[in-house]
Order: structure tokens, then C-alpha cells, then sequence
């Protein structure tokens, strides 16, 4: 049962990877991938109730993630819909090269942190299309942009999915999370900056104006407080989760219900023609549905693995091969990030590491939420950041590979130096 279970999720996860070459959306590769999985293991089990009482189990833990992440992506559709990442390209704009290039950086950086990497991508985009004119030198800074966006997301316990997931499963917690890998990310995006920073020579050519979004018009009171008041519900759910101990979710809902009403009593005067786009039932028609589904699919298909013991014999050859050493298992699975999803390599890890082994806030797991985060940026397929900025810009992969992914590996060794130095020796 286990080799023809194993089969079926290689061939599954092939047909994922090479998504862009057989034109067959991830989505549904994945969520046909988990059925079939535990499809056989049902059918092969003597005791079928086991199978469901498990199947259960993980779908409980699996859903949490599902609708944090349905949460947070309604939020910021919201403030998207009502023009908010205005207020930052207003900021950004400077007709000096240097400053404008650590602003970018640093604001995707810190950005990435709170809306998470891909939805950073996407907002950055859209700022430098409106700032930069000329092509190689927005790609360029594209490429800095995927860095400190999955950079800024590693620290953060909503910042990226991976470590959501690992806050999620009780592998960390989000005050330490912060502390320990904050510097070692902090880092990653630094390097990086100063490298392309020397790189782009001359000044920077921009757009002589900065045009706002067709999709909402309005005073700047209205975009302003939507943007702030949406930050702060964004932030304010790891506090939840610290003092009720409830679920992230329910911290996410929670926000997502203030922005509901906030939005309902802002544009309560308003006729459903004028606030149609403007409203949470147009955010939730607009949010990414494929992703989540993806996500749902592929833990799930995951969790078929670990229900038939498969990810805990590989945990042990894994710590074999690895001599027990820590930093190769979690630096090895970051730079394996740049090939493949990190979402399924961090839940398999999740799988073959137990708390009894590594505890709540180890150093694996902090190391780990590092690399699965940095790693990715090696490579543009390598996250979901790099993805969607690849699609919607036309990004070659080879250009990408020959001017950014050296730099991102500079960054992503520098940072896990700087974590290793900081845990072992000081």
C-alpha cells in the first residue's frame, strides 16, 4: 500500500511542477493527487473507520489553514479594491537611484511581513509599473523585490504560508519566530540590496506621473483609513492567538468581520451599482479560490503520507544520510524550495518530525521557517512570489537565472550564516 500510495503522489506532484509545460492548473492536479491517495488507502485498510477517524484529523488541521488564508486574502482584496497601496507608491516615488532602490527593498520587505510574499509581489508590481519606465532596470528590481518579499516573509508568523503552517502546527511561535530568524532575514534582503544597488548604474529613469488605480476613486480619508484599519486587523491576530489561545483563524474571521462592517457603514449612503466592487461580496469573488484549493490538496495528499507511517521512515534515513545534523537537513530543504514548492516540503517535514522529536520553538523548526521562506528566491518558479511576478511581467527563466539567482543565493547563505552563528556560538 505504501509504494502504490507513494507512486500516485510522485506522479501527481510531477504533473505540478511542470504545470506551465502540460497546461493543467496545479489545482486540479493536487486536489485529484489527495482523493486518489486516500482513495487507496481506504481501500487497502482493514479497518476502515481508522482510515476516516484519521482522514478527519488532518482535514481539521488542514482547514485551518484553509481559511486563514481565505481570511487574510479577502483583507487585502479589500484594501486593494479601495485604491489603499496608493498611499505606498506615493511614498516610494524619489528621483534618487539609491534611496529609491532600499525604499523598494525595505517596503517589500516589512510589507511582505504582514500581507505575505505573494500578495507583496503583486502590490510592488503594480507601484514600479506605474514608477519605472525603463525595462531592465524594473526587472532588476523586480528580482530585488521577490528577494525581500520572501525574505520579509520568513520572520513572520503570517508572512508566508509555510511558516503560518508551522505556527499552525504548533511548531513555533510567533514572538520567537520573530526574534530569532528577524536579523538572519534581515540579512538575506541587506546583501542582496547592495549587490543590485552597485549593479544599477546611473540614474534611474521614472514615469513622470504616478497614475491612481481605475478601480476605486474616492477622498484620501477613505483609502487611508481603509489601509491603516486593515494593517492593524492583520497584525492584531497573532495577538489573539496569544491571549485566547483559540486558533489563528478564528483571529482572521474576527478581523475580517470588523472590515466587513467597516466597510458596510463607510459606504452605507452609497447605491449597489456605486459600492459593487468596493464591497466584501466582490473581494471574495476576486480572491485566488485555485491557491487555496491548491494548498488544500496537497496537504491533504501529504497527510495520506504521514497517516501510512511513510514520512516517519523517511525522517529516519533522512537524519542517516544527514548525520543528525540540523542545519544540512533545514538549509537542504530550502535550497530544494527553489525547485519545488516549499509548501509540500514543510508539511512533510511536519509529518516526519513529531513535537516529541523537535518541540515547540526548536532550533530546527526556527531554521527551517528560515530556508523554506529565502530559499525559494534562488529561483523565480521557486515561490509563489517569483511565480506570479514571472506571469504577469513575462520574466524569462533564464534571464532571471543569470542576473538574479546568484544574488539570491548570496543572500539566502549570508542569512542562515548569521542564524547559525547567533543559535551555536553567541
Amino acid at each position: 500500500m505504501v509504494l502504490l500510495v507513494l507512486v500516485v503522489f510522485v506522479l501527481g506532484y510531477l504533473v505540478i511542477i511542470f504545470e506551465q509545460a502540460i497546461k493543467i492548473n496545479k489545482s486540479a492536479s493536487a486536489l485529484i493527487t489527495c482523493v486518489i491517495c486516500w482513495t487507496l488507502v481506504i481501500v487497502q485498510s482493514s479497518d476502515s473507520a481508522l482510515v476516516l477517524a484519521g482522514l478527519s484529523h488532518h482535514l481539521s488541521a488542514t482547514s485551518e489553514i484553509v481559511f486563514f488564508l481565505l481570511g487574510a486574502m479577502t483583507i487585502v482584496e479589500l484594501i486593494d479594491a479601495h485604491d489603499g497601496f496608493q498611499f505606498i507608491a506615493e511614498k516610494i516615488k524619489t528621483n534618487n537611484k539609491t534611496q529609491l532602490i532600499w525604499t523598494i527593498s525595505f517596503v517589500a520587505f516589512f510589507l511582505s511581513a504582514i500581507l505575505d510574499n505573494l500578495t507583496t509581489a503583486i502590490v510592488m508590481l503594480s507601484i514600479l509599473n506605474k514608477l519605472i519606465a525603463d525595462k531592465k532596470t524594473k526587472w532588476l528590481l523586480l528580482g530585488l523585490v521577490i528577494i525581500s518579499s520572501n525574505a520579509g516573509g520568513a520572520w513572520s508568523p503570517i508572512g508566508d504560508v509555510t511558516t503560518t503552517m508551522l505556527w499552525i502546527g504548533g511548531q513555533i511561535t510567533p514572538l520567537n519566530i520573530v526574534k530569532e530568524t528577524f536579523f538572519a532575514s534581515l540579512v538575506c534582503m541587506l546583501v542582496p540590496t547592495i549587490i543590485i544597488n552597485a549593479l544599477i548604474k546611473g540614474k534611474i529613469q521614472l514615469n513622470e506621473v504616478v497614475e491612481t488605480n481605475l478601480n476605486y476613486s474616492s477622498n484620501s480619508f477613505e483609502r487611508n483609513l481603509i489601509f491603516f484599519i486593515g494593517i492593524i486587523c492583520l497584525l492584531f491576530v497573532p495577538f489573539f492567538k496569544t491571549v485566547t489561545h483559540l486558533p489563528p483563524y478564528m483571529g482572521m474571521f474576527f478581523s475580517l468581520g470588523v472590515m466587513w462592517i467597516l466597510v458596510e457603514l463607510l459606504h452605507a449612503k452609497k447605491g449597489a451599482i456605486e459600492k459593487g466592487h468596493l464591497s466584501v461580496n466582490h473581494a471574495l469573488r476576486k480572491i485566488d479560490a485555485p491557491s487555496i484549493l491548491f494548498f488544500f490538496g496537497i496537504l491533504m495528499s501529504i497527510a495520506a503520507l504521514s497517516f501510512i507511517g511513510f514520512l516517519p521512515q523517511l525522517a529516519s534515513v533522512l537524519d542517516r544520510v544527514a548525520g543528525n545534523n540540523n542545519n544540512i537537513v533545514a538549509m537542504g530543504i530550502g535550497i530544494l524550495s527553489s525547485v519545488f514548492d516549499n509548501v509540500p516540503l514543510v508539511a512533510a517535514l511536519q509529518g516526519m518530525y513529531s513535537l516529541q522529536v523537535y518541540p515547540t520553538d526548536h532550533y530546527f523548526w526556527e531554521l527551517l521557517a528560515y530556508s523554506a521562506g529565502t530559499g525559494g528566491s534562488c529561483l523565480i518558479i521557486g515561490s509563489a512570489a517569483g511565480v506570479v511576478i514571472m506571469g504577469m511581467e513575462q520574466i524569462d527563466f533564464f534571464w532571471y537565472l543569470k542576473k538574479i539567482s546568484w544574488i539570491a543565493l548570496i543572500g539566502f547563505l549570508s542569512g542562515a550564516a548569521v542564524f547559525i552563528i547567533e543559535n551555536e556560538f553567541l
